[in-house]
Parts: structure tokens; sequence; C-alpha cells
């Protein structure tokens, strides 16, 4: 076997994050009179956005976004609104919407029958505690790190380095990161001295400036090259 240890990221590569964004987004704004919301939501993801790439560059914590980006919003709309209640709406609904992708269940019922497993997620702890519970996830892992209970995000090796505490430290050439961000879990892999696995099923460009050591671009190739019988590597 090429990795006995596989650690996974959550959204937009296990969860399907759009939807659940779209439908929170979609209630929180209906919450506080706008009726068209989705004319909205690419200003929104914008700020959105901007918030967690501070997140990954380390300038702030995931629980600063909660509320801050709503207030940027709300001004940039001119919306006269309380941000910490859209906040709350929005986050209520993001743990209530979205469901897995198609087998995602099936490759972790695979995995967890012959690897160890944990999940490391950048979010907000009480969103992703949420969405694990509904989905019944804590099953097949081993360890779970969120960003927003523990204080670092990836790409800071320091959330891999908890991941590995709680896998009894495994061997670093036996563990391979499986995400589809390349700013934070490919990073993260390259820095905490692991290997990546970039999961895109968008066929998006590499970033030449981060390093990765497989690709794949559906979930059901995973097992295969965790296995040792798909290669993946990126050249």
């Amino acid at each position: 076997m090429r990795y006995t240890t596989v650690l996974l990221d959550l959204d937009h590569t296990l969860l399907d994050s759009d939807t659940s964004e779209l439908l929170a987004f979609d209630e929180t704004m209906r919450s506080v009179g706008v009726a068209e919301p989705q004319i909205h939501f690419a200003d929104y993801a914008a700020i959105n956005r901007a918030y967690w790439a501070s997140v990954e560059r380390g300038e702030i914590t995931p629980d600063q976004v909660r509320v801050a980006r709503f207030q940027e919003f709300a001004e940039f709309l001119g919306l006269a609104a309380d941000a910490t209640s859209m906040a709350a709406t929005f986050v209520e609904g993001l743990g209530r919407h979205g469901e897995l992708y198609p087998g995602s269940t099936e490759l972790l019922e695979n995995l967890r029958s012959s690897t160890s497993l944990g999940l490391v997620t950048n979010g907000l702890g009480d969103v992703q505690r949420s969405r694990i519970e509904r989905l019944g996830l804590e099953r097949y892992f081993d360890v779970i790190v969120i960003s927003g209970e523990v204080g670092v995000s990836k790409p800071d090796p320091a959330i891999f380095e908890l991941a590995f505490a709680g896998l009894g430290f495994p061997p670093s050439d036996t563990v391979v990161m499986v995400g589809d961000s390349l700013s934070s879990d490919m990073r993260g892999a390259a820095n905490a001295g692991i290997a990546g696995c970039w999961y895109n099923p968008d066929r998006r460009p590499a970033d030449p400036a981060v390093p990765l050591t497989h690709e794949i671009t559906a979930l059901g190739d995973l097992a295969p090259l965790v296995a040792g019988r798909l290669s993946g590597q990126v050249e």
C-alpha cells in the first residue's frame, strides 16, 4: 500500500459546499427583506473569499470572519441590517444545508477499512460540527481537526501537527493530504512535509508555485491511488 494514513478536506472535497452556501445565503438575505438574493451572491462571495484568504495567511481567525464579512457586505449594499443577526442566520443555514458528493460515503467506507483517516478542515467550528453530525461523518475518522476550534488554519503546518498527534504521529512518507484547494490543502501538505493529492474535478490549471504529488479528477480514483494501484503522479 502506498499510503496508510489519509487526511481529507471537507468543503468542496467531500461536501457540496456551493449548494450549502447558496441556500444559506438565500435564507439570510430574505430574513432581512432582500427579495432577490441571487443577484447579490457574487458580490458577497468576493468579500467572503478575501476574508478566508486572510485566514490562510494567518492574518485573522475563522471566528473573525463570521460577522465581519456581513458587516462589509451590508455596507457595500447600503443595507440597514444587523450583521450579527445575518451571520447567525447564515451559520445556521450552512450547518443545515449541503450533502456529500456522490461516492463520498463509499470512499470513506473503503478507506477506513485499510487506512487511518483524519479530517482537516478550515472553517467555523459550529458550522463544521453541525455538518459532521448531520451527515454522520464522525464514525469514519480517527481524528477531526477544525481550524475554528484549534486557532490555526491550513496551510500552517501546525494544524497538520495536531492531526498527526491524534493519529499517533505516523511516518510522513505514509501520509497523504487530499483536498480541492491549492492554497490551503496542497500548500499545507507541502509545508507539513507530506504528499498532497489535489482533487480537481473541474480540471483547473495548476499553480507552478504550489507543489503537488498527485492529481485526481474523480473521488473514485482516490482509493486505488492510496492502495498504490493508480499513480496520479504530477510530472
